[in-house]
């Protein structure tokens, strides 16, 4: 009896905008990594996101092994993108004094 080595797809997919996500959930390759990154296992991973399955977690993490540079990267252009976001966001909407006037708001409600 012979095995029949045959090649999977990754179960890797990128969004509309761009995020890569694992098998179909919205879990992202982000996600998996950084908990990776802490040390957690791939039975860890599953167990906290029961949507992912432990054959996806560990074809993604070896997916990782095998090109660090290239999924860091990504991971790089994520962070500077979440990092301009952030800016963005800021200068919008200044944080400062928003407590006084959510307070200021309710009081002045009947």
């Amino acid at each position: 009896m012979s095995l029949a080595l045959t090649a999977e797809a990754l179960p890797l997919e990128v969004d509309a905008a761009g995020v890569v996500r694992v098998g179909r959930t919205r879990i992202t390759l982000d996600t998996v990594i950084a908990a990776f990154k802490e040390g957690t296992t791939a039975e860890e991973i599953v167990q906290q996101y029961p949507t992912l399955s432990l054959a996806d977690v560990y074809q993604v993490l070896g997916y990782y092994l095998r090109r660090t540079s290239e999924v860091e990267a990504y991971l790089d252009r994520r962070r500077g993108d979440s990092e301009t976001i952030r800016q963005k966001n800021a200068s919008c909407f200044d944080p400062q004094g928003v407590r006084d006037r959510l307070l200021s708001r309710r009081a002045s409600q009947p």
